[in-house]
């Protein structure tokens, strides 16, 4: 399993507030699309969890807006995993303009059956490497 990942992601017009900024609630659609991107990089994907009768729920999200990015800027998402236990996962989200930071966050995943009872982590979650923060990512 991966523990990071980047995309690439253009503001669309409708993403965007009347003044052609991008509006604060589609960041948290952008991570959604970096963790769901992640996944797939590494083999995985949510419809297999989903038909195993296993759905993630989010139970923690926090967006820090540094910059605001604009109509048709091209962003570059990194999804990073920061902690996995054996009922959660922890994403950092770094959302840069070239090398500008532009907002960082942090969403916590839960797996639940269908009636909401907590799921462990399937292995091959638990099994991601994940390293130690650099540099470029301290606050």
């Amino acid at each position: 399993m991966l523990s990071e990942h980047e995309i690439a992601i253009r503001v669309r017009y409708p993403e965007c507030d009347p003044g052609g900024f991008l509006h604060h609630s589609r960041v948290f659609i952008y991570f959604e699309m970096g963790r769901t991107e992640l996944l797939r990089a590494s083999g995985g994907n949510y419809r297999r969890w989903e038909e195993s009768g296993l759905y993630a729920v989010v139970v923690h999200a926090e967006c820090r807006y540094l910059k605001p990015a604009r109509y048709d800027d091209l962003l570059r998402l990194r999804t990073i995993v920061r902690r996995v236990t054996g009922v959660k996962i922890e994403h950092e989200y770094l959302l840069y303009r070239e090398e500008e930071l532009l907002c960082r966050g942090r969403v916590v995943l839960a797996l639940v059956d269908a009636e909401g009872r907590i799921q462990p982590i399937p292995e091959e979650m638990q099994t991601v490497h994940v390293e130690p923060r650099r540099a470029d990512r301290a606050k």
